[in-house]
């Protein structure tokens, strides 16, 4: 690592934020990263916060949905305390180990579990940690760090979109030799989808929606087809090369969103209905829906689309303004999918989403997913790439840091 490097840095601006959220909200396809509160930078990089952690230099790092909501300011205001600025974006890394920590030599390629909960912070595990859920821990917040849910979100662990950032040997995945970095750096949204997969619990002979066809529900389907009995996956997909990976993944049935209900319909013989205002739906429908996209519109329509009793799991970032009326009448179970966890699968023993990934990613048909590459220098390209990747035949668009300069 350099005595300084770059990084793409989100820095305080209330008016540049709040510029940005109108442009995103009212003039969706003007570029709104000329007005966001970001900017590539020079820094000495973050210092390491104690013993048990060491700097990791990237060699790619993917730009997420959550990343764009956070660089467009549509994402919810909820998350404010939960991150502490100024703080380096990027979360799905796969780098080199720069020092030595515990039994990890440095120069071992890994990837990172970007959880920032209780062992980091240098606290006792709390009741969700000892859980293995940590996804829920509640302490995200305290402890020897900055507030911030994950690595990307902290302003003192640095972030992916930089040449170094620090982790603790909790978050350290070692990454095997055969496994390619364009494979590793899908690790860690193939653990979030496994964990995703694991929430919406299928059982077998049971109908599924999967509402959007990005990297999200992609690698959702791939998860619900490796480790859950799912029948019947019917994907929403809108673009060409969306609706090719979702067969290839394993969807039983592709429907564009204009016709999603009707597909559904027919695929579970549901009687469609009409309401005086508002979009039709469904008595009856699949047995789970997972809104991968996190829109107003694929929460309704995932809402709408599922039986009485069934499960609507929001692995998306949740969009607001929704109309529940489908929870309440229907008695709808609604829950969360965040990050990764421990998870217990084909009646194996619990296991780690990551190991769970890792093993997956050096099979599935992930050829040419992650090839949509930018040195850091092209940041503005880069996201204006991944916000408009579905309509370009994209699935994941990441910064290649090993073509970005030097200090």
């Amino acid at each position: 690592m350099t005595s300084t490097q770059q990084a793409v840095e989100v820095y305080r601006s209330l008016p540049r934020f709040a510029a940005t959220r109108l442009l995103s909200t009212r003039l969706p396809s003007l570029s709104s990263t000329s007005a966001a509160p970001l900017r590539l930078t020079r820094t000495a990089g973050p210092v390491l916060p104690g013993p048990r952690w060491g700097r990791v230099r990237p060699r790619l790092s993917g730009i997420c949905g959550s990343d764009l909501s956070t660089v467009n300011g549509t994402s919810s205001l909820y998350f404010s305390p939960l991150v502490s600025l100024p703080f380096t974006p990027g979360h799905e890394i796969v780098g080199d180990l720069l020092d030595d920590v515990d039994d990890l030599r440095a120069g071992t390629r890994v990837v990172i579990d970007p959880l920032l909960t209780c062992v980091p912070r240098g606290l006792d595990p709390c009741a969700s940690c000892l859980d293995g859920a940590r996804s829920r821990c509640d302490r995200i917040t305290v402890g020897h760090l900055a507030p911030g849910l994950q690595t990307g979100f902290c302003g003192d662990t640095g972030g992916g979109w930089s040449q170094g950032l620090v982790a603790h040997r909790s978050q350290l995945h070692v990454v095997p030799d055969d496994l390619p970095d364009e494979r590793a750096v899908l690790v860690e949204p193939l653990a979030c989808a496994i964990h995703t997969a694991v929430r919406m619990a299928p059982r077998a002979g049971d109908d599924v929606l999967v509402v959007g066809a990005g990297a999200v529900g992609l690698l959702t389907v791939l998860a619900l087809r490796a480790f859950t009995p799912a029948a019947r996956i019917t994907v929403v997909a809108k673009h060409p090369a969306q609706k090719e990976l979702s067969r290839a993944f394993g969807a039983t049935d592709v429907v564009e969103p204009r016709g999603a209900l009707s597909g559904v319909r027919r695929g579970t013989r549901a009687l469609r209905l009409s309401p005086e205002q508002g979009s039709d739906f469904l008595l009856g429908g699949v047995d789970v829906a997972v809104d991968c996209v996190g829109s107003r519109a694929s929460l309704d329509l995932a809402l709408r689309s599922t039986r009485a009793g069934g499960r609507v799991v929001l692995s998306g970032m949740p969009p607001s303004g929704v109309d529940l009326s489908p929870v309440w009448f229907r008695e709808l179970e609604v829950i969360g999918s965040y990050a990764s966890g421990v998870e217990q699968v084909n009646g194996d023993p619990p296991a780690s989403s990551f190991v769970l990934a890792m093993e997956l990613a050096r099979t599935a048909p992930l050829a040419g997913l992650a090839q949509s590459a930018y040195p850091l220098e092209r940041w503005r390209e880069a996201l204006e790439h991944a916000g408009d990747a579905g309509r370009l035949g994209t699935v994941k668009v990441h910064f290649d840091l090993r073509t970005t300069t030097s200090a």
